[in-house]
């Protein structure tokens, strides 16, 4: 094939657009796709390097892939001589009733996002939010999956998860069981600490830094208030919160200690003239 022929080919054209043409704007989209797939492959190191989570990879590699196939489209259409702000303009306008039409969505995707950046809980966590409570069974950029006590399964939207109010029960290694008790004002202070101390000794996993505390916590209408302090590894929490809850009855029980309630003494003053 001479270069006449090769000329002739490339001045044929279908309509406005020749031979020629057509062939640079095939070449200008192999070079678009060339592009694109080095700077998504350098944007995925970079982004695995800094956020080892899949969810938030797949989400910002997908934005950029969408924002590369725009600036492609603006390219081609920009060289082929089509005005590109009606297209942007109409672009925008789709993209804002798209917003509107999914804005719940991308409120929990906002809140999704927040939630693998701020990383207040990690799957396998025990946490609070607000009333509910259950362990984290798998985060993603829409809803986070709890499994509560119950081994009931909820999906919580994550604009609710990332405004919420979240205690993390198990970020910690450590945690202090807290209980209340009352006992009778005619018992001895040092007697009831005393049976106390007996109770937690009955647990022998306590962490003894800091060491187990009994202390007078307040004095109420009907009996005084002592309040246990407890260090437990974060795994044996419950475990050690109930034993301790029955061997402080007994505990009292061995040492005739009662745990009175509220309860109120009438005096009855009899009329010394009514003999």
């Amino acid at each position: 094939m001479n270069t006449d022929t090769i000329s002739q080919i490339l001045e044929l054209s279908i309509g406005s657009l020749s031979v020629e043409k057509l062939f640079y704007i095939l070449l200008l989209t192999l070079l678009c796709y060339i592009v694109s797939k080095i700077l998504l492959k350098i944007f995925k190191r970079i982004i695995q390097r800094f956020s080892p989570d899949r969810s938030i990879q797949v989400f910002l590699n997908n934005g950029l892939k969408i924002l590369l196939i725009f600036i492609s489209i603006i390219i081609i259409t920009e060289y082929l001589g089509i005005p590109t702000t009606s297209l942007v303009a109409l672009l925008s306008v789709a993209s804002l009733a798209i917003s509107l039409s999914v804005q719940g969505l991308l409120s929990n995707v906002a809140g999704g996002l927040t939630i693998l950046f701020t990383r207040p809980f990690a799957v396998g966590d025990y946490i609070k939010l607000d009333s509910l409570s259950g362990k984290v069974t798998q985060t993603g950029l829409i809803y986070t999956q709890l499994l509560t006590p119950e081994n009931k399964t909820v999906f919580l939207p994550n604009s609710q998860v990332a405004e919420g109010r979240i205690i993390n029960y198990t970020s910690q290694t450590q945690r202090r069981i807290e209980i209340f008790v009352g006992a009778s004002y005619n018992a001895p202070v040092e007697d009831v600490k005393e049976a106390l101390h007996e109770a937690i000794r009955s647990f022998p996993d306590l962490i003894q830094e800091p060491l187990p505390a009994v202390h007078v916590r307040n004095y109420q209408d009907s009996s005084i208030q002592y309040v246990i302090h407890a260090w437990v590894p974060t795994e044996l929490y419950w475990d050690a919160y109930y034993i301790l809850m029955e061997e402080i009855k007994k505990s009292f029980d061995r040492h005739h200690i009662a745990m009175d309630y509220p309860h109120m003494n009438i005096h009855m003053i009899g009329d010394e003239n009514n003999g």
